[in-house]
């Protein structure tokens, strides 16, 4: 069994850290984490500098990094603008968010979620005229902050409409980390049967202590992409309390234990998210970077 896991530390896992990172240090990460056998990583983030200062210079670090056989980077945007920006710095993969809830969407980007999925078809359409391929993310998808629960046929209309605009995937994050598996295994089967065409992947927050469990449920329901962080930092600056994302390194841990096959070298991921938290002037949240793997 192989899994894909996408490495979102250089977009999600620095965007809420006080302490921004030059596009060097950024390029240095993400050429690390391609040294370790990351295949997949989203690398930066168009958005405002002003509105995310630590996503400034997303073209500066598209230049830098590495361009190696087999290494997709993708790009996050927002609106028609980021997408622009995106395609011009020649990223392999545009992923847009839409927000699953209206309040929390129009706090991230200014638009309620209708008007955010209304530009979602026009971006999907320019990507595809571009010939790069187009991933929706539907954050909040498992809960939020401002309006608590969130439905799963909101989660699944908004699936719907990715597939209707070819989405190549769609991935189901749990923005505040408040999932739990029960809840993965029902959106993973109502997604798959409404939208069968994409691919489907998770983003998952260890908030509060399930993410690990959730990634290990998604792996059982037959999803092969699950997003992870090096070193466990990440959040959104748009919502209270989300602390971070899954740890690559830990998660590595427990999937090559399960006889998940990655190709990513789960040392030289711990080694980096060590490296990354001398950066950011704190330890990193990961456990494997203290205890090392098993067998030593």
């Amino acid at each position: 069994m192989h899994t894909t896991v996408l490495e979102v530390g250089p977009r999600d896992g620095l965007q809420n850290e006080a302490r921004a990172l030059s596009p060097d240090d950024r390029i240095e990460f993400i050429t690390r984490c391609a040294d370790a056998g990351t295949r997949r990583i989203e690398a930066v983030s168009f958005v405002h500098p002003e509105r995310v200062p630590q996503m400034a210079g997303a073209e500066e670090v598209m230049a830098g990094v590495p361009r190696r056989e087999g290494v997709s980077y993708s790009g996050l945007v927002l609106n028609r603008r980021g997408l622009d920006r995106a395609l011009a710095a020649g990223v392999d993969e545009v992923n847009v968010v839409v927000v699953a809830s209206d309040t929390f969407c129009v706090r991230n980007q200014g638009r309620t979620t209708d008007e955010a999925l209304d530009a979602w078809d026009g971006m999907a359409a320019a990507a595809s005229d571009a010939g790069v391929p187009v991933s929706l993310t539907i954050a909040a998808a498992f809960g939020c902050p401002f309006e608590g629960e969130t439905p799963p046929e909101r989660v699944v209309e908004i699936a719907r409409r990715a597939e209707a605009a070819g989405a190549f995937e769609v991935a189901l994050a749990d923005t505040i980390g408040v999932g739990v598996p029960a809840q993965v295994r029902d959106l993973t089967r109502r997604v798959r049967a409404a939208a069968p065409s994409p691919a489907l992947r998770f983003h998952f927050h260890n908030t509060r202590n399930t993410g690990y469990a959730n990634a290990l449920t998604a792996v059982d329901e037959g999803v092969t992409v699950l997003d992870a962080s090096a070193g466990g930092f990440g959040g959104c600056p748009f919502a209270p309390a989300a602390t971070g994302n899954i740890a690559t390194e830990d998660l590595l841990y427990a999937l090559h234990r399960s006889g998940v096959e990655t190709g990513i070298d789960l040392e030289a991921v711990a080694a980096t998210g060590i490296w990354l938290g001398g950066l950011l002037g704190e330890p990193a949240p990961a456990l494997l970077g203290r205890a090392g793997g098993f067998p030593a």
